[in-house]
């Protein structure tokens, strides 16, 4: 009975503990303290991941050796996953090392280029010693089959590490969002590529192409049928949810314009990549380093003009530019050099629009500047040149002896020349109070509630083709670079048809510490001294206390 009694507290202990974790098991919750609620999840992200009605595997390539930057990068991605799988049990997980196995680096990443998913190779400095280290900050997400490729590093020219990594945790939860979309929604939305007007060819925007399709059904749409039979041409574009202008070079009829114009009465979204000037930079290239740049009549004047923005037939000269790629000697002894070139704008983002939030500069090539008229159609500029340009009228000769010319920087006045406008708002029609082209059933004046957006320029969705196949859109195979092209296009086609409000999740802003890697550097030698020092100090006054006391106390007794 003692015994009993003796081990009873012991026993109540045991069974409280074991009550306590089947009690948390079933019901236990997670709690966000940071002051930018950087662990919960939008409204939007849960509405997609309650559609995981089975295990959804993600492999996340962040796992080993990093510098303190990216082990923030790869902590908070594993926090992020975490909160996830809080969330929806069929959310699982691991963290991969690609090198784990001892392999060479450079054959492991030959192997993930092969795959779509280029490595990231970054400095690191360490005892006053710069080297370069190899990363593969991304993951997949498998599902039934279907796979899907997660960047998790964004690529920001001219960003420091902090900034990279700070611009990645901020977009962790669109990436990851985003991919388990492709994943458990299925397509429901149909874009139209247009064709007929001497638009691009189909192997210069084929990355795009490819990469629009994991979202939405894609068909080319030609107006040629408009001519004979422009209702039938209307209806059919109807069923179309957007339409995609590329580049087109031939001019636009009244009846095609007038089966546009009616598209976006009833509510269709577009997306025009125009130019209202004819240059190629081929030209210069196949005519003895010079060309004429012209101005190019569309007929789309009005069309535009009605909306509410104006595309003049001037381009656009900007400091902040891409290089251009020229060959010198032959054969084994070919260099290629970079040279500045001014009308290859890098665009800046001059707002937090969730389309172009913490996106890489976008490259431009002989773009005109946009004027925006004052009606009721609320605009938003989402791509401008830098404050550093200047407008060149129509028609210039265009030579590659300006490299050898010193620009004149006081002629640079023009400030931030809108490039790229969001348009918002019922339209009205271009052929309001006007003789229409062709009968319809019905005519629209006054339209219901659309986007569209206007780009200066149809280059911007040109990929570049190597041994005649199509590179990805924004890849420079001349300098390397990687611009923002793709991501401002699927942004925009996702913006003008999202239902779900995932695009809203690119304006979530995080802000991370991160310590100051030159003090730390600097002061090293101080801290390593304090934390040997400190402990074994503490340990010293913490046994002379003791000893004193205890001596004390037996010397009172």
């Amino acid at each position: 009975m003692k015994n009993l009694i003796k081990y009873k507290g012991l026993f109540i202990v045991i069974l409280g503990l074991l009550v306590v974790n089947i009690v948390a098991s079933k019901l236990h919750s997670r709690f966000d303290l940071t002051e930018d609620d950087r662990y919960t999840l939008s409204s939007a992200a849960k509405n997609i991941i309650d559609k995981i009605e089975s295990p959804i595997i993600i492999d996340v390539f962040l796992k080993g050796t990093f510098p303190a930057e990216f082990r923030r990068l790869q902590n908070e991605t594993r926090q992020f996953l975490e909160e996830m799988a809080a969330y929806n049990s069929n959310v699982k997980f691991n963290f991969i090392d690609p090198l784990a196995e001892g392999d060479d680096a450079n054959a492991v990443a030959q192997e993930f280029y092969e795959l779509g998913m280029t490595p990231a190779r970054i400095s690191v400095k360490e005892n006053g010693k710069a080297s370069e280290s190899i990363i593969f900050p991304w993951a997949i997400a498998n599902f039934n089959n279907k796979t899907v490729k997660i960047p998790l590093l964004k690529n920001k020219l001219r960003a420091t590490d902090e900034e990279r990594v700070n611009n990645s945790v901020q977009q962790l939860e669109y990436s990851f969002a985003d991919a388990i979309g492709q994943l458990v929604e299925p397509k429901k939305k149909k874009i139209a590529i247009m064709r007929g007007n001497g638009e691009l060819g189909d192997a210069y925007i084929a990355d795009f192409i490819k990469t629009i399709r994991q979202y939405y059904f894609v068909a080319p749409f030609t107006l040629d049928s408009v001519a004979n039979h422009p209702e039938k041409t209307l209806q059919a574009l109807k069923e179309f949810d957007l339409i995609i202008e590329a580049k087109p070079t031939q001019a636009f009829t009244e009846k095609e314009k007038f089966v546009l114009d009616q598209y976006l009465m009833n509510g269709g979204k577009s997306i025009w990549m125009v130019e209202q000037t004819a240059m190629e930079s081929d030209s210069l290239f196949n005519q003895n380093g010079s060309a004429i740049a012209i101005t190019r009549d569309l007929k789309l004047n009005d069309f535009f003009f009605s909306y509410g923005i104006r595309i003049n037939p001037a381009l656009v000269n900007d400091i902040y530019s891409a290089p251009i790629v020229l060959a010198s000697g032959s054969g084994n002894d070919t260099k290629f050099s970079p040279y500045p070139w001014f009308y290859s704008p890098l665009t800046t983002s001059p707002n937090s629009h969730p389309i172009i939030n913490n996106l890489e500069a976008v490259k431009f090539e002989w773009a005109n500047p946009i004027d925006l008229l004052n009606n009721s159609i609320k605009k938003t500029v989402l791509l401008s040149s830098s404050p550093q340009s200047k407008i060149e009228g129509t028609p210039r000769e265009i030579s590659l002896e300006l490299l050898n010319t010193k620009p004149d920087i006081s002629t640079y006045t023009a400030g931030e020349l809108p490039l790229a406008v969001l348009l918002e708002g019922e339209f009205k029609s271009v052929y309001k109070n006007r003789l229409k082209p062709f009968d319809t059933e019905k005519v629209i004046d006054d339209g219901k509630a659309s986007k569209m957006i206007v780009i200066s320029d149809g280059d911007v969705i040109k990929n570049q083709l190597q041994k005649g196949q199509p590179l990805e859109l924004g890849f420079d195979r001349f300098t390397g670079n990687t611009y923002g092209n793709k991501e401002f296009l699927l942004n925009s086609v996702n913006y003008l048809l999202d239902d779900s409000g995932l695009i809203d999740i690119r304006s979530k802003e995080i802000s991370i510490a991160f310590l100051n890697s030159e003090k730390v550097a600097n002061e090293r030698g101080k801290w390593q001294i304090i934390n040997l020092v400190t402990p074994i100090l503490l340990l010293i006054i913490g046994a002379f206390m003791f000893t004193f006391f205890r001596k004390r106390r037996y010397l009172k007794k």
